[in-house]
């Protein structure tokens, strides 16, 4: 219910969802009243989908705090509530990432070896993707906090592009290991020290270069970085439609070269990337971006469906367990 573009989007990529996934079965959380005018409209009959009424909703300015103290019934508790009995196997949700975070830390519980969640999402990047985590969970984390991020990265890398062994790196300052402060040191030192498959630091100037498949970083450093990459897309934007739009002659290069602009703004598009995953929760829920249209909140959706299928919480307290033997 809660999202910058109201429930129609969600029910738009239920159904979108639904055609593309038959076993698939969905569960609408809200308000009942608006969100069955929405599938009436949009959807029509559909068995595989149902609806939950929820009389709550979490503002997306609204503090965490008050979000879990205040309203249990609102449609991000009832969801996770959901997961949490074992209801729905997931939890896709474009609200408000503080209060998705609290609430689902609250009731979900954390896996065992895990101290605390991380938000990860993947990136586009030379040869494919990578994978970066913590995006904005935690400002402040141990070395041992960057380590289990790492467990928990190698494995949603692997389920999410099927690359078996990924690559892993802790974001830095520079890239020889003299760099940096303690922290990412001590990081560094455990995981020479593991069966990860550890390639170093990585500078922020390298993070789409290839070189890795999984960057690690605390998630006050992981969130500057996301940010400043979706300005950095938008300002190239802004300058490459200003290049070409600046003259008759511009214009007819800009026709001429629309075969290639058109490929590069699908490769580039942020909504095929949409769907972050909290990892370390003892079950799964899925952050999308609170702007999503449909086709990003289904991107968000499929994120779910591989998640559920590749029983990514289990992986991951697996992992720690050999990890911690």
């Amino acid at each position: 219910m809660s999202g910058d573009l109201g429930a129609e989007v969600v029910v738009r990529a239920a159904d979108a969802a639904l055609r593309k996934h038959t076993s698939l079965e969905l569960v609408l959380v809200g308000d009942r009243d608006e969100l069955q005018a929405h599938i009436t409209r949009i959807v029509g009959e559909e068995s595989r989908l149902s609806v939950v009424h929820a009389s709550e909703v979490v503002a997306m300015s609204e503090s965490p705090v008050d979000a879990l103290r205040k309203k249990k019934d609102s449609s991000m508790r009832v969801a996770i509530d959901l997961v949490k009995e074992g209801k729905a196997q997931a939890c896709v949700s474009a609200g408000n990432t503080g209060a998705l975070m609290a609430t689902a830390k609250y009731v979900l519980k954390m896996l065992p070896g895990v101290d605390r969640p991380a938000i990860i999402t993947e990136l586009p990047a030379k040869g494919g993707s990578l994978h970066m985590l913590d995006l904005g969970a935690n400002t402040l984390c141990t070395a041992e906090h960057l380590f289990q991020f790492a467990v928990m990265g190698s494995i949603v890398t692997t389920d999410i592009t099927g690359i078996e062994d990924p690559r892993i790196a802790l974001l830095n300052i520079g890239a020889e290991d003299t760099k940096g402060h303690d922290t990412v040191k001590e990081a560094a030192a455990m995981l020479n020290n593991s069966a990860l498959n550890y390639v170093g630091f990585i500078e922020g100037s390298e993070l789409f270069s290839g070189k890795a498949d999984v960057v690690v970083t605390d998630g006050f450093t992981g969130n500057v970085a996301l940010k400043t990459m979706e300005g950095t897309v938008g300002l190239a934007a802004h300058y490459l439609k200003r290049a070409f739009t600046r003259n008759l002659v511009t214009k007819l290069q800009a026709f001429l070269a629309r075969p290639v602009l058109s490929s590069l703004a699908v490769q580039m598009d942020p909504r095929n990337y949409n769907g972050a995953s909290l990892v370390g929760l003892n079950g799964i829920v899925i952050k999308s971006h609170g702007s999503a249209d449909s086709h990003a909140f289904l991107h968000a959706i499929d994120t779910a469906i591989v998640e559920v299928r590749n029983q990514v919480p289990q992986q991951i307290g697996r992992l720690l367990e050999q990890v911690a033997a």
